[in-house]
């Protein structure tokens, strides 16, 4: 096999494994976060209510809003180390 940029194969799979399971947890977080701030715990429909879906298209906006700029933070502040 070819190495892209020098690096070893086996070191790229596990990277893209931690990767896939970092964004998993990351998925998993965000859907339990939004589900017990947006989703009336009474069932009364089989649907998401307009308010619920409402909610919920904001608070996922708001999660990966945030991840993204904890992450540029953490990404500057590995940079200046």
């Amino acid at each position: 096999m070819s190495q892209q940029g020098g690096q070893d194969p086996a070191v790229a799979i596990d990277m893209a494994k931690q990767e896939m399971e970092y964004r998993v947890a990351l998925f998993n977080a965000m859907v339990t976060s939004c589900y017990e701030k947006c989703i009336d715990k009474r069932y009364k429909d089989g649907e998401l209510s307009v308010g619920e879906n409402s909610c919920i298209d904001r608070c996922s906006s708001k999660y990966w809003q945030v991840t993204g700029i904890v992450g540029q933070m953490l990404g500057a502040q590995g940079g200046m180390q």
